[in-house]
């Protein structure tokens, strides 16, 4: 049994004893003897993974009252985290319990836990939490810079007036597969002064204007946006972000050349850019944005199926900072026009190519 003799947990503590950060994601089979063992070892700890672990939930009066003598030999209980997260609450910063089936009474009475301050948070794939649930913890935990709710398939446009309300430090935020969101909820993230990176992936009913309103140039100070995901955001139609250095709009089977134009001119400071599967694009699309992107050096084209060499060529000459390229499964684009390229920009470093001209290849220098 893992730590069971004192002097191998004695030893074990002294090698842990500096240890900041753990992470025990996906071991389904972790008990609270184990956790209670190993965290033990490890007195300093800051940051806490237990994503994907099985955690079990026994509701009740006694929740959070329960001592180490109730701990499990046989399950991961909430009731025995709770207690963990008591003991070191002065100095745990970073909690990810993302797929762990957390519910929303367990997740108020974390937020409630007496000198917590929260600095991170990951709570992907909770189905069970609610709009209720995440404005307790908004209050609670006013001190959080990074929230990830991605796949909290619950919620929807109130959860993100709460955050915006309550926590005004934030500076990453990933809502991604929340296909309840609307535009309307993301008028609201102009109170996130502070954002600097937003994952809005899947999120299908999003057109883009409601971000625009609030993050981009108008009346108010933009907020620092730096990156910004909206693969899959069917719905897309406006996105403008002068500051925005990173875009991902991976899986726009609908983006147009000329929706590509907009997005050139709109976000012109780029310097890592997702395209693949956007398979509308075109050569002619490029020759009219490329020039607005001189500062981009990661660009990802893959699946961009009516791309030829004469994009490679746009892009060589206007795109002169690009250190990476992916145009795997471009089948408009030969391993000739890529030799062609390379010898253009000897500075790119890496090439992607994977069944171009029927080859399987990455360029590196």
């Amino acid at each position: 049994m893992l730590l069971a003799q004192p002097e191998t947990a004695q030893r074990v503590q002294q090698v842990l004893s500096g240890l900041c950060e753990l992470n025990l994601a996906g071991l389904w089979d972790l008990t609270d003897l184990s956790f209670n063992r190993l965290s033990s070892c490890a007195p300093s700890l800051e940051r806490l993974s237990l994503a994907y672990c099985h955690l079990t939930f026994e509701l009740g009066p006694a929740w959070g009252s329960l001592g180490p003598q109730d701990s499990s030999p046989s399950q991961l209980s909430f009731h025995n985290l709770l207690r963990f997260v008591k003991e070191r609450a002065g100095r745990l910063h970073a909690l990810d319990l993302s797929g762990t089936g957390l519910l929303p009474e367990a997740l108020q009475a974390l937020g409630q836990v007496a000198g917590l301050q929260l600095q991170e948070l990951s709570l992907h794939g909770c189905q069970d939490l609610s709009t209720e649930a995440v404005a307790a913890l908004c209050r609670l935990q006013s001190g959080l810079i990074s929230l990830d709710l991605g796949g909290c398939s619950g919620l929807a446009d109130g959860a993100l007036v709460a955050i915006s309300w309550g926590l005004g430090h934030l500076q990453r935020l990933s809502l991604r597969k929340l296909q309840r969101l609307t535009d309307a909820g993301c008028t609201a993230l102009g109170g996130l002064q502070e954002l600097q990176s937003l994952d809005l992936a899947e999120c299908c009913l999003v057109s883009g204007w409601g971000l625009a309103q609030a993050l981009g140039s108008g009346h108010r100070a933009p907020a620092p946006l730096a990156s910004l995901s909206l693969a899959y955001c069917a719905s897309l139609k406006v996105l403008r972000f002068p500051q925005l250095r990173q875009l991902s709009l991976s899986l726009l089977p609908a983006l147009t050349d000329k929706g590509l134009v907009a997005v050139a001119k709109g976000c012109p400071s780029l310097e890592h850019l997702v395209l693949s599967h956007c398979s509308l694009l075109s050569d002619e699309g490029w020759a009219q944005a490329a020039s607005s992107w001189p500062r981009l050096r990661h660009l990802n084209l893959s699946s961009c199926s009516q791309l030829t060499e004469q994009t490679l060529d746009t892009i060589g000459q206007a795109c002169k900072q690009l250190r990476m390229l992916d145009v795997s499964m471009c089948p408009g684009i030969s391993m000739a026009a890529i030799r062609h390229f390379q010898a253009q920009l000897p500075q790119v470093a890496c090439i992607q190519s994977r069944f171009v001209g029927g080859a399987d290849l990455t360029l590196t220098l």
